[in-house]
């Protein structure tokens, strides 16, 4: 959440950096309630001073007007309490600032791309979908989950099985033992000062699972990324800056509603109400997220370029980015039977944005008090990988090849056929 102290230094400049955000704000409404917030602090500590001195002067024929101060206190605090949940509504609706790297854009048509890398595979025969081969192979069932669950759901059964896993044990340890990364183990539901701290809520409550415990009990959510758990682990922390900067990973199983996006992607496993990701988090020194996107960046790509998937580097545009994000990257493969890329990780640095919110610092050499920097990315979103696997590796037969670094996680198979 932006600091109102800030935003009040120079407004003007706070409206045109977020107007390549293409978002509406009441800028009026909220100059007024943060007028009146602080009128009716200031009303409160000039009571709050005259009852103390009315306390200290022992004037028992002022203990009536005491009382009457008190009360015209409770009013103030009752007030002022209404008036911060407002202007609190308003700052907390508000995105991060763009970084002044990212493209001038409104949507995904102005993201600009990078560069390519890889070797597109010119096949001999039509490549057929994830999910046609899927079902031939009898290893994708779609139908079997919409039965017992519902849609946007799948089951994935014998060897497509042990290949999921196997991706994510390869993503896992290429993460620790080259990249660098802590593992986690996470628990699958946060509460809703972790899922505000990272910025879902408010603003994206409608894509959440919301899970029902005790009648009274704090509100908890399942995890929509692995992001929300991993970040949430300094709230309201006063970091030690020896110990920056942090690198956590996790693979997990994550939950959206995907509430925007009817009608898109309603065949296969792109888009999907439960999938598995490998997630990326990092807490670094302020000035030092840029660097650090890039690093992450490049620790997501190696990913691909072990399995050999042909993908691209995109910068998104500022009308694009997540909410939290100041810069962001997004990082898609190539899938032959749509001939395009699609997205398989995004990986963003949040600058303050989020430790704002979750109240997590640290002192610098000069002993200044500062708001940490959080990043977060895919690396990679597992299900995806599986799909870009099964298309890019297929064969006329209905095969599928292995990728030689995930063989050794695979008993040393070397395909996945129906026999």
């Amino acid at each position: 959440m932006h600091d109102i102290k800030e935003i009040r230094k120079d407004i003007d400049a706070f409206k045109k950096a977020l107007e390549k955000r293409f978002i509406d704000i009441d800028y009026e409404k909220l100059k007024s309630l943060d007028i009146l917030n602080r009128e009716l602090i200031q009303k409160k500590e000039i009571l709050e001073r005259e009852k103390k001195d009315i306390s200290k002067s022992k004037d028992e024929t002022l203990f009536e007007k005491s009382k009457n101060i008190s009360q015209s206190i409770d009013k103030i605090i009752e007030e002022q309490k209404k008036i911060k949940f407002d202007l609190d509504k308003i700052l907390s609706n508000i995105p991060n600032i763009p970084h002044k790297d990212v493209p001038y854009g409104k949507d995904e048509n102005d993201n600009v791309e990078i560069k390519r890398y890889g070797k597109i595979r010119k096949f001999e025969f039509v490549p057929k979908s994830h999910y046609e081969l899927g079902e031939k192979l009898c290893m994708l069932d779609f139908d079997l989950a919409s039965k017992t669950t519902g849609t946007r759901f799948v089951f994935v059964k014998k060897k497509l099985a042990l290949l999921e896993r196997a991706i994510s044990n390869f993503m896992l340890d290429t993460h620790i033992s080259k990249n660098g990364y802590e593992e986690i183990s996470p628990p699958l539901l946060a509460s809703e000062n972790s899922m505000y701290g990272t910025g879902q809520l408010p603003k994206f409550e409608n894509d959440q699972f919301e899970v029902k415990l005790e009648e009274g009990s704090d509100r908890k959510f399942l995890i929509p990324t692995a992001e929300v758990i991993l970040t949430n682990i300094v709230r309201n922390t006063m970091m030690d800056l020896k110990s920056l900067p942090l690198r956590f990973v996790a693979s997990t199983p994550c939950f959206r509603k995907e509430a925007g996006s009817y009608g898109k992607d309603t065949k296969g496993m792109i888009r999907q109400h439960q999938f598995y990701k490998v997630e990326l988090v990092s807490i670094v020194e302020q000035n030092k997220c840029l660097v650090e996107l890039e690093r992450m960046t490049n620790c997501a790509t190696r990913i691909l370029d072990l399995l050999e998937l042909p993908y691209r580097k995109m910068i998104l545009c500022s009308g694009d980015m997540g909410f939290s994000a100041e810069k962001t990257y997004d990082i898609e493969v190539w899938i032959p039977s749509e001939k395009k890329y699609r997205e398989i990780s995004s990986c963003s640095s949040c600058s303050t944005f989020q430790a704002t919110r979750m109240k997590t610092r640290y002192k610098d050499q000069n002993k200044e008090t500062l708001f940490v920097g959080t990043l977060n990315g895919s690396g990679l979103a597992v299900g995806r990988t599986l799909i870009a696997i099964l298309e890019n590796y297929q064969e006329k037969d209905g095969s599928i090849t292995i990728p030689k670094v995930l063989r050794p996680y695979m008993n040393n198979l070397e395909r996945i056929s129906l026999n």
